[in-house]
């Protein structure tokens, strides 16, 4: 059973509930078809009550959720011939972030993107999705490859932020993701970033510089997490709830304020609750992203991306 997530428990109690009734049916020759169908017609009123008012710390908890398809779950099913590269030529290897070359739809591209796990020992391996600065070298190096064959980036964003430890900064975290959104600004291949599941702070931001950039519906974009943003604002984390909302976080304030493009729908409940329809949704707005982005020249595709940043803010009309 998927974990269930405190707002959505009476979802899940009555899917089982319903699931109970046609074994019974089946093991049986009682006829429970009509109280199947009732409790049926429940669940579809109640799915829509739940899912169709999310609140922002909803959204956030799907976001955070550990069963939520991360990069390498999309790489497998939307790309062919995936070649992962590692290192940054510096330092080392950091494994939150996953960097190479793949096909889509028969033509090369570049993928980058951050890499959490999904249980204890995979969240140690890939520093619970925090990348150090090696990490981000590493995704710069392999943009930079990409700027030089002439091969479109997509770029998947999932993480609470960069890694903030004593290490990282001696490493030059801060230095690492201006030069990843300096670069990144200057790439003359399209760029396409979508947010798959957190994107906190300048460890999202460093990723996220693009032509279009998309969110899952679920997802959040934050220049800090509702938990740090309560410790500062009222000196208390337990104000999470208040903070989500009022950090306008989600797909759909993002959308209003100018700062994405295009929101990715979601199953019902969440990602991780279909992924194949998941799959299908963002492989739609990804192939009409590439197709649209590959009609302008090098020229062009900077003059869009600096009037796109350069309108991010103006919320007067938002």
């Amino acid at each position: 059973m998927k974990q269930a997530l405190e707002f959505e428990k009476p979802v899940i109690e009555l899917r089982e509930k319903i699931a109970e009734l046609k074994k019974l049916t089946q093991d049986s020759k009682i006829d429970l078809s009509a109280e199947i169908t009732t409790l049926e017609n429940r669940l579809q009123k109640l799915e829509n009550n739940i899912y169709g008012n999310l609140k922002p710390w909803d959204r956030v908890q799907i976001a955070r959720h550990s069963e939520r398809p991360t990069t390498l779950d999309y790489v497998e099913h939307l790309f062919t011939d995936f070649i992962e590269f590692h290192g940054d030529r510096l330092f080392g290897d950091d494994e939150s972030i996953v960097t190479g070359i793949a096909k889509y739809k028969g033509n090369p591209v570049t993928i980058v993107g951050h890499q959490r796990g999904k249980n204890t020992k995979e969240n140690i391996r890939r520093n619970f999705g925090s990348p150090h600065p090696e990490g981000y070298r590493k995704a710069l190096r392999h943009m930079k490859q990409a700027d030089k064959f002439k091969r479109p980036i997509v770029s998947f964003i999932d993480t609470k932020g960069a890694y903030p430890g004593k290490a990282a900064e001696e490493r030059g975290q801060s230095e690492a993701i201006a030069r990843n959104l300096m670069e990144m600004a200057g790439f003359k291949v399209p760029i396409i970033c979508i947010v798959i599941g957190e994107g906190g702070s300048g460890g999202a931001l460093a990723l996220g510089v693009g032509d279009h950039v998309h969110m899952l519906e679920n997802s959040t974009y934050s220049v800090i997490s509702p938990e740090g943003a309560a410790a500062l604002l009222w000196k208390d984390s337990k104000q999470a709830q208040k903070a989500a909302e009022s950090l306008k976080i989600t797909a759909y304030d993002l959308k209003k304020l100018a700062v994405i493009d295009e929101i990715i729908p979601e199953p019902k409940g969440g990602a991780h609750r279909d992924m194949e329809l998941q799959i299908s949704y963002i492989d739609e707005v990804l192939q009409k992203s590439i197709n649209d982005l590959k009609k302008h020249n090098a020229e062009e595709l900077l003059e869009h991306r600096w009037r796109k940043y350069k309108a991010i803010g103006d919320f007067r009309n938002a």
